[in-house]
């Protein structure tokens, strides 16, 4: 029996700490100003500590703007001042992404107790760099502890009690390559760090954005999964193995935590996806091994068990044969998720809308339309399945099976091909604009159109800019002008009038896009994402520097969200 597993006790650690995890005082780091100072520095100075059970730690993840230097100018640190401090004051607001809203986890008054008392990890203060030529250090002894501690950062991360992605955009001082919260996501070292923590035994382990000192949320969940560390980029290509292998460990140790603790539905869950998440071949098993593989008692268990029943979970596992097989034992093909919105998949979804959404072959789409799967299906807040299309090959199922890409959605007021400008490869935009999706629909509900979706909620892909101008090239209205109704009016005068109150600054992000929302142009929400390569592309288009509906500017949006970086651009006034 699955509840024979159950085990109270806590489970050891699964990454080894080959390096004292060497942090600084939030406090101190908040007085400190400029350049960062390295290890050695801050060493002599007395202002590291190495951490022991019972610190409330900080791991910042982030991405170096130099090749020597992680921040040459101090910008990053300054961003990272600015927002820590926010958050201390209660002014910085850390809510859920704008995606997984109304979700309600936000930074507690609690967590910003715990932050001002807290002790900050960060890479170029806590590990011995080969790069500092000080009087007295051994090279050699120093180039041996960097190493040790850069195969510790698993464990650092392991222990920390919070997470902190830092991904304001900044130019790389060398390169020129802009750094981002797209192109931190890019990384293989940053992916790793993220799954450590994610895939972690911690009761909380969700993930801080830190956009700018006066914007941050909660990562989407299924961010991460979409981006696996074996297909990060790497500068140093020998590492993808070894970094990959720590994915495979945390995941493992998740799994087996899941096991022993009785935790049925993640347990599931994960080993259905374990072989995708690793690129390793998916296991062919028959209907027994199946059964025994995700802990079913009997196939009537697996017809009718839970969150993650078996049909969910050969889904989830990218299994046709075993898709087919169950529902030739009356499993329901239009079986609702339940349960799995902390993952990324909401309550109400089908599992032909989790089929699209978690990627799987197009194959996996038809079979389940040919076993009578409901495509023209919607969730409690009227998303169908094509939003959720993924590849080309889904698009083209969808289209056979006669499922509707033109509708607008009630209530969000989005037509379907909001969904894939947003998550979707630029060869699914493609395939939506040549099955004659209009890329200017007559927007309700939420009231605006896929270049502001593109703006405001797909800063998590690289190829935004492709996307938009595919878009553009079909002739997508730079002018378009966001225009709430119905209860989102109601919504955005309520926001409005909270910030009327306790003024914008101290507003979530949420409130702020709904502050802006009425005569929102594409220009404008990429400003207040602080995208600085799409606002260049509408310039160049010819987008004007208007104003929405209130009077902000897209200088004024981003400043609002403390995109400083954007002003040069968006500047209505020239010296």
């Amino acid at each position: 029996m699955w509840d024979c597993c159950r085990q109270a006790t806590a489970p050891a650690p699964v990454h080894q700490r080959l390096f004292p995890m060497y942090v600084v005082k939030v406090t101190d780091f908040l007085s400190m100003q400029a350049v960062p100072e390295p290890h050695d520095i801050l060493k002599a100075r007395g202002l590291l500590h190495e951490w022991v059970p019972g610190m409330f730690s900080i791991f910042v993840s982030h991405q170096w703007l130099g090749s020597s230097h992680p921040d040459p100018e101090g910008a990053q640190a300054a961003i990272l001042r600015q927002a820590l401090q926010r958050m201390i004051q209660g002014k910085l607001h850390v809510e859920e992404d704008l995606v997984s809203y109304p979700q309600t986890r936000r930074l507690s008054s609690k967590e910003r107790q715990q932050i001002a008392s807290g002790y900050l990890f960060f890479d170029w203060f806590a590990i011995p760099q080969i790069t500092a030529r000080l009087p007295g250090v051994n090279e050699d002894l120093t180039r041996t502890q960097a190493a040790k501690a850069v195969q510790s950062i698993p464990g650092y991360v392991e222990v920390a009690d919070l997470f902190l992605a830092l991904v304001p955009e900044i130019v790389h001082t060398e390169t020129g390559v802009r750094c981002n919260y797209a192109s931190w996501l890019s990384r293989g070292w940053c992916r790793a760090e993220g799954w450590c923590h994610l895939l972690s035994n911690k009761l909380d382990t969700s993930v801080i954005v830190v956009y700018s000192g006066q914007e941050s949320e909660f990562m989407f969940s299924l961010n991460w999964q979409r981006h696996k560390i074996l297909e990060g980029n790497f500068t140093v290509e020998d590492d993808r193995a070894v970094v990959g292998k720590l994915g495979e460990v945390a995941l493992d140790s998740k799994i087996e935590h899941l096991r022993r603790t009785g935790d049925v539905t993640l347990y599931r869950y994960y080993i259905a996806f374990r072989p995708i998440l690793l690129g390793q071949e998916k296991p062919d098993m028959d209907l027994d091994e199946f059964i025994k593989y995700f802990h079913f008692e009997s196939i009537g268990a697996a017809i009718n068990d839970g969150p993650m029943n078996g049909l969910v979970c050969a889904v989830f596992a990218g299994n046709v044969p075993m898709v087919r097989l169950l529902a030739e034992h009356q499993a329901n093909v239009n079986h609702r998720l339940c349960g799995l919105g902390s993952l990324g998949y909401f309550d109400s979804q089908t599992v032909l809308m989790a089929a699209a959404k978690s990627e799987q072959m197009p194959e996996m789409l038809s079979t389940l339309i040919e076993l009578n799967a409901d495509v023209t299906a919607t969730t409690r807040v009227g998303i169908n399945c094509a939003y959720l299309a993924r590849s080309p090959g889904h698009v083209r199922v969808l289209c056979e099976a006669k499922a509707d890409l033109h509708s607008t959605m009630v209530p969000t007021g989005l037509t379907p091909i909001a969904g894939p400008v947003v998550w979707a490869s630029p060869d699914t935009v493609a395939a939506m604009l040549a099955a004659k999706c209009d890329p200017n629909p007559a927007v309700g509900g939420v009231g605006y159109g896929p270049l502001q979706a593109l703006a405001l909620l797909a800063r998590s892909r690289q190829d935004n800019v492709t996307v938009a101008r595919m878009l553009l090239d079909s002739r997508a209205d730079l002018d378009s002008r966001a225009a709430p109704k119905s209860v989102w009016i109601l919504l955005c005068g309520a926001a409005r009038a909270h910030a009327a109150l306790w003024g914008m600054e101290n507003s979530s992000s949420l409130k702020k896009c709904l502050v802006s929302m009425p005569g929102l142009s594409p220009l404008g929400a990429a400003a207040f994402a602080g995208d600085e390569a799409l606002c260049r592309l509408f310039l160049d288009r010819g987008a004007a520097l208007e104003p929405n509906y209130h009077g902000s500017f897209p200088e004024d949006l981003a400043k609002l969200n403390g995109h400083n970086h954007l002003l040069p651009l968006l500047s209505r006034f020239s010296v």
